[in-house]
Parts: structure tokens; C-alpha cells; sequence
């Protein structure tokens, strides 16, 4: 699933896959958000992790589930 996280006052976005389900991953953020935790951790599909703080979340926005295709659709 890829994961795209809009930090404030960063002219990019952090922009990741991984194999967490989206209701892991939104579970994880609504309970660090609710417990007002400082940062979320995050681990994408090569094994690198991100530590996002809670106070410059901008955004999370959480892709399709599904594998991507390869080749042409007819």
C-alpha cells in the first residue's frame, strides 16, 4: 500500500509503500494523534523506518490495497 504523509512548512511529501494494512495504519495515527504522542512511527517494504512528528502533520493520505499491474489492459 503506498503511503503519502504532507509535512508543514516542507515543500515535499514523504512518499512510501508498505505492507501494513490501511486500517494499521490509520488506527496507528488516529491513537497517536488522540494520545497526543510527539512522533509516529512509520516502516515502508525495504525496511527503512520514518518518524514523523504529530505536531507538523499536514496530511496522511493511504493508497489502494491492491498490487499494481503489469503490461497493457486491453
Amino acid at each position: 500500500m503506498e503511503i503519502r504523509i504532507g509535512i508543514t512548512n516542507t515543500g515535499r511529501e514523504l512518499n512510501f509503500e508498505t505492507h501494513d494494512s490501511a486500517d494499521d495504519v490509520r488506527a496507528s495515527v488516529t491513537t497517536a494523534l488522540e494520545s497526543g504522542a510527539a512522533h509516529i512511527l512509520f516502516s515502508d517494504n525495504k525496511g527503512n523506518s520514518y518518524i514523523v512528528p504529530t505536531a507538523g502533520l499536514a496530511y496522511v493520505e493511504l493508497g489502494t490495497e491492491e498490487s499494481r499491474r503489469v503490461g497493457f489492459v486491453a
